[in-house]
């Protein structure tokens, strides 16, 4: 277990020290994982390791990257830029609706999804006010994954948790006679409100702007809108129990946007007569971050299967003894510190059980620890740009664009949004679900 944990906390390391090369960095930690179960160390191949991958989170983002390329050709965010601008005083407001904006969208889509779709309306903003994109995108990153945890269909981990325990749709606003987690989301939201209007209290600037931009093509908006639809029609589509069936069940919501992406590009082929929109497509798909995510599907595999996250979970309940606060809090902690370096899909998958199991032995009802490491997962990811895939999205949309992101730069909105909203979930779920 000591190598892995090695090899792990030097890979997080390097990819926060040289961002330029965190895939490759990435890559190459998965290979030493692999080589290190062939030698015999823990229980990992090749094929356990290709297994670890969620293609259907790859495949959704490759798909989004897609129908965000023509969404912008159709100068559609540009106007909803304009339209944003006409109804805010000064860029502070402009922000902090861009943000909430994104928020609710998150609620009902996946995070990257969501960042793919909003962060072409902040580069506009943000070129029209000649202000830097980079906290736009920032704070848009940010907000996204707060509200992933608001409904079932919002993030993975909402929806590993809804499967896991049993939850439907609704589970998520009102059950067992309580408020849901959703409220708690939404105390969070509430309390990063005023967090981004203190971070960005200097730019007020006021704003003056006319809706001058001409739409050339609203089948890409229609596209985007299908693509949010769909995929909570997905979502609550039930399991198959054939093997082929299901497997293809898993990567419905890639296979969506994969359609929808191909209908796009194939209907702007048709209309320009000429491959061109195939080309800008596949031009701008963000290859790096792909991969990225890619190797550390599998690194994060291989500190699962060498029992590093096991080990962390035993840790849990020798800490806790027989106090379901104390436990709870360790949940919440260690999950918010865990979710800023590690994924939070595999994290949750492994933790949920181990979650339960303490429960059990403790004889307390476990929802209460299981919407904390919901939260904990969910907004731990804020805390460093590597943290969760919309970051690392908004990161590499950004570097796209010719803009340097430095990990100062998203600490100084990632830090302060994340305590602000950890501490009113915490609080609330707390309050209603554990006492």
């Amino acid at each position: 277990m000591i190598p892995a944990l090695v090899v792990f906390a030097l890979t997080y390391v390097l990819m926060l020290a040289f961002q330029a090369w965190r895939p490759w960095i990435a890559l190459s930690s998965a290979a030493i994982f692999i080589v290190m179960g062939y030698l015999g160390l823990f229980d990992m191949g090749l094929v356990s390791a290709l297994s670890a991958v969620d293609y259907n989170v790859l495949m959704m983002i490759a798909a989004t990257m897609g129908l965000v390329s023509l969404f912008i050709e159709s100068r559609m965010p540009a106007r909803l830029a304009e339209l944003m601008m006409t109804k805010t005083p000064n860029v502070m407001w402009a922000v902090t609706a861009l943000a909430l904006f994104a928020g609710v969208i998150s609620a009902f889509v996946d995070n990257v999804a969501t960042v793919l779709m909003v962060a072409p309306v902040g580069l506009a903003i943000s070129r029209k006010l000649k202000v830097s994109p980079v906290p736009v995108l920032i704070a848009i990153a940010v907000s996204s994954n707060l509200q992933g945890a608001a409904t079932m269909v919002g993030d993975t981990t909402s929806m590993l948790l809804g499967g896991f325990a049993g939850m439907n749709f609704m589970d998520f606003f009102w059950m067992l006679g309580k408020p849901g987690i959703f409220w708690g989301v939404e105390l969070g939201a509430l309390a990063s409100v005023f967090v981004l209007m203190f971070l960005f209290r200097h730019d007020k600037a006021p704003i003056s702007a006319r809706v001058e931009t001409e739409v050339e093509d609203y089948f890409p908006s229609y596209l985007m809108i299908a693509t949010v639809l769909l995929l909570i029609i997905v979502s609550f589509l039930p399991a198959p129990e054939d093997p082929f069936l299901l497997a293809v069940y898993n990567l419905r919501s890639g296979l969506s946007c994969m359609l929808l992406c191909l209908v796009g590009v194939v209907r702007a082929c048709v209309k320009n007569k000429a491959l061109l929109p195939l080309k800008m497509v596949l031009r701008e798909l963000d290859k790096e971050t792909l991969l990225l995510l890619f190797g550390l599907f599998m690194v994060i595999e291989g500190i699962r299967s060498a029992g590093v996250i096991d080990a962390a979970a035993g840790i849990f309940y020798d800490l806790a003894g027989d106090s379901p606060f104390m436990l709870y809090t360790l949940i919440v902690a260690v999950s918010v510190l865990l979710s800023a370096f590690i994924d939070n899909i595999p994290y949750v998958a492994t933790m949920l059980p181990v979650v339960q199991g303490i429960a059990a032995l403790m004889g307390a009802e476990p929802y209460v620890f299981y919407f904390g490491l919901l939260t904990g997962a969910t907004l731990g990811g804020n805390l460093t740009p590597i943290g969760a895939s919309a970051n690392i999205t908004a990161i590499g949309i950004l570097r796209k664009n010719g803009e340097t992101v430095t990990t100062r730069d998203f600490l100084r909105i990632g830090v302060p949004f994340t305590l602000s909203a950890v501490l009113a979930g915490y609080i609330y779920i707390w309050l209603v679900w554990g006492m």
